[in-house]
């Protein structure tokens, strides 16, 4: 079957972030033309040819950086392979520095309905040290932006866990972001990855991260905030007001189908995951050579299906559906409060949340009687 969700990969960024590791091309003009170009001539290879999307997602990079024309442009090439639905959720990835009157409007004509603010944090001292290329004013201006454009549904991420040093107040953080009245929060606990600018403080003895204690304390006062101001913490890192959940990423989450173009974009057709190429020069020029972008590929084994089920499961509130010979295993992390049981569904708590990837790899075991790791249950684009 023809998937029915779009991943679109912009990859360009003004300046890369300190603790980035994506697919990104930084560049001070971005190539739109170039870019869209190559973006028409991987859809002329029919990844999406046939199908009628539920969602599509542009992502990033700094997908805001094309432009309201550029956008405009990506969406219609889009609409020239495949048919878009009529209520289909279509999200786009923007910097505040990005957001204006014009590119709202812009972005709306085209059919952008959902925004993903990239706001990080509301203290200009944490902003900088994360290479930003924002205030914490513009975030409220992309906000109201946004709302005079008619684009109520926004996200903001948010990111938690930072060294003690920067002296980031994590309660005002939230309190600010709620004062935006956004329908959807995304947090994330910062991670050192490797060759990113942080990485490279650590191994030169700088703190760059803040205590398991603090992500705990930090991680459960965001799950407490979000819940008193009426949001539903759908997923491990995601909180939503009713209705407003991701449907794009919930697609990854329950082992959908879905297609991905662009440099490093991932695609899934329920037995096999691939990828691009992640070096945006290096997927312009296999494109422009009549070459293929792939850049690897993995197919599915019995034992792969078990561990994603698993995982993919445990991390949102649609849970788990648990076999008899697993409630004594469950149930003790029923007992230690890490999960609620119902009617044989499993489900995780804040608490086991944070537990996640143990939990997780425990109950595979179990199943599959050896211990199994758990790879590439979601896209290298959807934060875990």
């Amino acid at each position: 079957m023809p998937p029915r969700h779009l991943y679109i990969h912009v990859p360009f960024c003004a300046r890369r972030c300190s603790y980035c590791d994506f697919s990104i091309a930084v560049r001070a003009r971005t190539p739109v033309e170039e870019y869209i170009s190559a973006l028409r001539t991987e859809l002329a290879t029919g990844v999406v040819e046939g199908s009628t999307l539920d969602t599509v997602y542009l992502g990033g990079g700094t997908p805001s950086r094309l432009g309201g024309p550029g956008v405009a442009e990506v969406l219609s090439s889009v609409r020239s392979r495949a048919t878009i639905a009529a209520d289909a959720e279509i999200t786009i990835e923007a910097n505040p520095d990005d957001v204006n009157d014009v590119a709202v409007a812009q972005w709306a004509v085209a059919g952008v309905n959902r925004v993903s603010l990239g706001s990080q944090s509301f203290d200009d001292s944490v902003l900088e040290w994360m290479h930003r290329t924002h205030d914490s004013r513009q975030i409220a201006q992309a906000v109201k932006a946004l709302k005079r454009g008619g684009i109520s549904n926004f996200s903001l991420d948010l990111i938690f866990a930072l060294p003690d040093t920067l002296k980031r107040s994590w309660e005002r953080d939230l309190t600010l972001a709620l004062d935006l009245e956004p329908a959807h929060v995304s947090l994330y606990g910062l991670t050192v990855e490797a060759h990113t600018p942080i990485a490279r403080w650590r191994d030169r003895g700088a703190v760059v991260e803040g205590t398991e204690d603090a992500y705990a304390e930090e991680f459960l006062l965001a799950d407490e905030s979000m819940a008193k101001a009426g949001f539903e913490h759908y997923e491990v890192s995601n909180f939503s007001r009713p209705g407003k959940a991701s449907r794009h990423n919930s697609a990854y989450w329950t082992g959908a189908r879905y297609a991905g173009i662009g440099p490093s974009a991932h695609s899934f057709d329920g037995s096999t995951r691939c990828w691009n190429v992640p070096a945006y020069s290096e997927w312009v020029r296999r494109l422009t050579a009549g070459e293929s972008v792939t850049g690897g590929e993995e197919r599915l084994t019995p034992g792969n299906r078990d561990a994603e089920e698993v995982y993919l499961g445990l991390r949102t509130l649609n849970g788990l559906h648990i076999d008899k010979t697993e409630l004594e295993t469950v149930t003790r992390w029923v007992e230690a409060g890490w999960a609620s049981l119902a009617d044989r569904v499993l489900r995780l708590t804040p608490n086991g949340w944070l537990r996640l990837d143990s939990l997780a790899a425990d109950l595979v075991a179990r199943r599959t009687g050896r211990p199994h790791e758990v790879l590439g249950a979601t896209p290298s684009h959807c934060y875990i």
